[in-house]
Order: structure tokens, then sequence, then C-alpha cells
């Protein structure tokens, strides 16, 4: 499940889906502020990633 929410996450920061999406919608004002919330996303979701596997591989 943590690994989903990393890869939405650098799909997001590295592609531009949302870009696209944002003006098909008609929201492409909002794609300034983007980066000031994917980054961080990008990087919680792969502290959680690798805490995660850390600790699996801890329990085997």
């Amino acid at each position: 499940m943590v690994i989903v929410g990393t890869v939405i996450a650098a799909l997001c920061c590295f592609t531009p889906v949302l870009v696209v999406l944002f003006g098909v919608v008609g929201l492409s004002a909002v794609v300034g502020y983007l980066d000031h919330v994917l980054l961080p996303a990008l990087a919680v979701f792969v502290l959680i990633t690798i805490y995660a596997v850390i600790r699996r591989a801890r329990k085997t």
C-alpha cells in the first residue's frame, strides 16, 4: 500500500500528469504551487517505503 503512494507521488512529481489534469479541469492557476506540495509528499512516501522495507526485512 505504501509503495502505491510512492509511485503516485513520483508520477505526479516527474511527469506532467497533474499539469495536464488541472489544465483540462480549468485549475491551471494552481500549477505553480504543485512543487510546494508534491516534492515533500514524495519525500515522505519514499521515507515511509524505506522504513517499511527495513522493518519487513528484520521480521524475517
